[in-house]
């Protein structure tokens, strides 16, 4: 099984909701992650703004966020452009992912490609 998890949710919404998106976005990679399975996790919309967000030792989901950091492919590169977090994304050691290169923008994550390799797509 190969499951790549998009997050969408907005940290700025400051809600319990966006917090248990991503959260639990992060449950299920360190959940596939640990049966051995092969798993990524990507950032788009307001979700970019999630890194600098996660990288606060006080932030609810810090520690799940380290445990794994190794999965995490990076933040579209285009939504980062208009809705902010790539600077941190990239200051993290993440990439600025824009593979599909859709008209008028800088690029964004292709889950055309992701679906194509086998992912099962989960959108959080």
């Amino acid at each position: 099984m190969k499951a790549a998890i998009i997050v969408l949710s907005d940290p700025k919404s400051g809600s319990e909701e966006a917090l248990g998106r991503v959260f639990n976005a992060l449950a299920a990679a360190y959940d596939f992650k640990s049966a051995g399975n092969e798993v990524t996790v990507l950032f788009q919309g307001t979700g970019t703004r999630w890194i600098g967000e996660l990288q606060k030792k006080e932030n609810p989901a810090h520690e799940l966020f380290e445990a794994v950091k190794d999965k995490i492919a990076g933040v579209s590169c285009a939504c980062a452009d208009v809705f902010g977090g790539g600077d941190e994304a990239v200051e993290s050691g993440f990439s600025l992912i824009k593979d599909n290169t859709v008209p008028g923008t800088t690029g964004l994550p292709s889950l055309n490609h992701l679906h194509a390799e086998g992912y099962t797509i989960l959108t959080f």
